[in-house]
């Protein structure tokens, strides 16, 4: 554990001399969702590829690139693609930049997702307020060593998503007349889509939204004391519940049609942080 608390040191350091800000807000954003930095001002784009130990992003819709920049006055980091399990990846690298931000002083990260939806009162392009996790990922980013500079060996994970930041995200969407619904999101390996056996399952589970991200990072980020939003854009239903195919093609035209609401909301909500 000391190996990756060196190596995010050194990202961290890296980082410090490149940026101009000192933003205390990280955004990722996820498939098909990266407009949100179009409201961006004061930019510079930094490749993951000359961060010292940073991963690559190999997935479609996925930039690669930290993206720094102002929304109104805030100063704001985004991660312009993430890592996913499926990738190949070790856990602890797919949360490798969360132990970075947080040597970095980053306190309140916003995640993004798209996410196949459970609850039928969903459709594709809902936006969802994730309230709770449930991980079937098989494994967990904190196995291993700990390394007590991080956090602690056994995490509270009661508030992984911060109910202030719940609130806020709620009283803005009110505010701009954004329809939203919330729900229990459920972390799967992949990379392939579930079958109408798991997500029956799954359903009966609680769970109302079903994707391949998030859910590590979020538990990583409540260890690391990062306050934490996140929302899914439903990008399709379920299997059993969609009647036609899965395909990462549709998931990318629902997230970019859906992207323009969950900007507007989003925008609002990191400038009120």
């Amino acid at each position: 554990m000391e190996h990756l608390y060196e190596k995010a040191a050194a990202s961290a350091a890296y980082l410090k001399e490149k940026l101009r800000f000192a933003p205390k807000i990280a955004v990722v954003l996820g498939s098909g969702l990266g407009d949100l930095t179009a409201g961006f001002t004061d930019t510079q784009e930094i490749p993951y590829g000359e961060i010292p130990h940073f991963p690559q992003s190999t997935v479609q819709g996925h930039k690669g690139a930290l993206l720094e920049g102002k929304l109104g006055q805030t100063p704001v980091l985004a991660m312009e693609g993430r890592f996913h399990f499926y990738e190949g990846y070790s856990m602890k690298e797919v949360c490798y930049p969360f132990y970075v931000f947080q040597l970095l002083g980053i306190e309140t990260v916003v995640l993004t997702n798209a996410a196949g939806g459970i609850n039928r009162s969903f459709e594709p392009g809902t936006l969802m307020l994730i309230t709770d996790t449930i991980n079937m990922m098989g494994t967990n980013p904190l196995i291993g060593p700990n390394d007590e500079r991080f956090g602690p060996r056994f995490p509270d994970m009661t508030e992984i998503f911060s109910h202030d930041l719940l609130d806020l995200a709620r009283s803005v969407a009110d505010k701009q007349g954004i329809e939203y619904k919330e729900g229990v999101y459920m972390g799967f390996m992949g990379p392939c889509y579930e079958t109408a056996a798991e997500i029956r399952a799954f359903a009966a589970l609680g769970a109302d939204a079903v994707g391949m991200s998030t859910v590590p990072e979020a538990m990583v980020c409540s260890y690391l004391g990062i306050k934490v939003l996140a929302v899914s854009c439903i990008t399709n239903m379920a299997t059993g519940i969609q009647t036609v195919r899965h395909s990462h093609q549709r998931v990318l035209e629902i997230a970019n049609q859906a992207g323009d609401r969950m900007c507007r909301w989003l925008g609002e909500v990191i400038q009120k942080m």
